[in-house]
């Protein structure tokens, strides 16, 4: 459990800080920053919630996904990551 409130808390801070850079995106955007500096930003946001997604797929697999495995009723679950593994993959 400790595990769990320790990578918790980083993901938190990690949305804290999108956060900040998206208040720091739109203050660049009222202040005619330049387009390729806001562009910039704007990817290195991107690249926080991705990592921030590949962390919550990863607790889910080593959690619900291993536990209901192991249940005899993964189908469901895997068809789940199935599903986001398109979206991902076709963008």
């Amino acid at each position: 459990k400790p595990r769990d409130d320790d990578a918790k808390k980083k993901l938190i801070n990690r949305m804290k800080r999108m956060i900040g850079q998206l208040n720091g995106i739109m203050k660049m955007i009222e202040d005619d920053r330049y387009c390729v500096d806001i562009s910039n930003q704007i990817m290195a946001a991107q690249s926080l919630l991705k990592k921030s997604n590949l962390i919550i797929l990863e607790k889910h697999l080593h959690t619900c996904v291993k536990d209901a495995c192991m249940n005899d009723n993964g189908d469901e679950k895997i068809e789940e990551i199935i599903s986001i593994l398109q979206k991902v993959m076709s963008k």
